[in-house]
């Protein structure tokens, strides 16, 4: 058996991989009853680590006769606690400044969203703030958000721009964006998200603004700041050609491509997404099915976002069923931002997936792991199979559906970041 830096034992592991039964489908064969098992969970279970990432997945029994030439360091016994892989929040916006408590409090006393606009609120108040924070300033804030998700087993994070809507600004978010996953080590998926809003000195003039996103793109990605690129396509924000503007500058420079999408209206976002076979379209409270076979057809991540759900108070549910229909796989995330979902739990999240939109818990969880690594282009990452990296969260808990059950309580003991335990945060 190969040495390894690292082995647990004793754990109960919810792999999602397929090569343990996640996902496989149900045989209706009687003679061949195997079919999926559910969170593609192990029990008695050992993982063994050898340079940062899983280098064997077995049981207990197998590797009981090799542990005596281990030392006693390079052992963790969990005591039947459940470990998953870490988990990924695929869509944020964390790196802001400012905060917009005042507007919840305007919104609750009646007063509505265009009129709080109207007074230079909205984005354009997060605009203002985050264009005078000092970069400084603005990693102090954003920090407080990255460590509230790291406490809940988060390993990897997709920090998005969109708050500057100027070269410099867009410039000083995606830099804070990389500084925050030095300092803590863990994997940060920078998306460049200029086509957010139109910013107050380009008003009626859209197209001359998406001119100059697409010229931005290309500074910003030579300094290697940017992962991917997305864009706002809706009603109130940008158009399907002005889009498809900026997926041409991002293909020419070999960037996948996401979307916000359908969350207020249907304008073909995702159908434009996956004709560049985008990496995953975001929101879609008003996603046609026509459009779920477009995605299904490109592998096209659907990202829901119940956070944004809730604080909007929207009454129309992504069409869930549908997209369990055509198997397009489903992430969820935080959307954490200031106006529409200030939420740093993804904990909470995987909650709401299942109260308001009818998830399972196992489908949070996996939109919280393996189709949120898919998400973000992630191939290693969001399952415990060896090859992936060893980005785990071990959790006291009885079962996986607790997760997503609990409310309020953080049962995360410990996690690993490329095969290094990290025991507090």
């Amino acid at each position: 058996m190969t040495s390894f830096d690292h082995v647990i034992i004793n754990a109960n592991v919810a792999t999602f991989s397929e090569q343990h039964g996640f996902g496989i489908e149900i045989s209706d064969d009687a003679d061949n009853p195997d079919g999926s098992i559910t969170y593609g969970q192990l029990h008695n279970a050992v993982i063994g680590i050898k340079n940062g990432k899983i280098a064997w997945v077995g049981t207990q029994h197998q590797i009981t006769a090799h542990l005596s030439k281990y030392q006693a360091s390079q052992i963790t016994d969990v005591n039947d606690k459940w470990i998953t892989p870490g988990l990924i929040d695929c869509h944020t916006h964390i790196v802001y400044g400012g905060n917009r408590s005042n507007e919840f409090e305007a919104r609750l006393q009646g007063v509505s969203y265009q009129d709080i606009a109207a007074q230079g609120g909205g984005i354009v108040a997060t605009v203002s703030a985050t264009r005078a924070a000092s970069i400084e300033s603005l990693f102090a804030q954003s920090e407080k958000r990255l460590i509230a998700l790291m406490k809940e087993g988060v390993t990897s994070i997709e920090i998005k721009s969109g708050y500057g809507l100027d070269l410099d600004t867009e410039h000083k978010m995606l830099t804070v964006a990389r500084q925050l996953g030095e300092k803590y080590d863990i994997h940060v998926s920078t998306t460049y998200l200029a086509a957010h809003a139109l910013p107050p000195e380009y008003k009626n003039r859209a197209d001359d603004y998406i001119e100059q996103v697409c010229e931005w793109l290309p500074i910003l990605h030579a300094e290697g700041l940017v992962d991917a690129v997305d864009g706002f396509c809706e009603n109130i924000a940008f158009s399907t050609e002005q889009i498809r503007r900026v997926f041409e500058v991002a293909r020419s420079l070999n960037l996948p491509v996401k979307l916000h999408s359908e969350q207020l209206s249907d304008i073909g976002g995702s159908a434009l997404i996956a004709e560049y076979k985008g990496l995953s379209s975001d929101h879609l409270e008003h996603l046609s099915e026509e459009d779920i076979k477009k995605m299904a057809a490109s592998n096209t991540v659907a990202v829901i976002l119940p956070g944004a759900f809730y604080t909007l108070r929207d009454t129309k549910l992504p069409p869930i069923e549908a997209l369990r229909k055509h198997q397009v796989p489903m992430a969820i995330s935080t959307d954490c931002n200031p106006g529409t979902s200030p939420l740093t739990s993804l904990l909470l999240t995987m909650n709401m997936g299942c109260t308001l939109f009818y998830l399972t818990p196992e489908e949070v969880l996996a939109g919280s792991t393996v189709y949120a690594a898919q998400a973000l282009g992630l191939p290693n990452k969001g399952r415990i199979e060896v090859g992936c990296d060893a980005d785990l969260a071990l959790w006291d808990i009885s079962r996986p559906a607790d997760l997503a059950y609990q409310m309020g309580l953080n049962p995360i003991q410990g996690i690993m970041v490329q095969g290094k335990w990290r025991d507090t945060i």
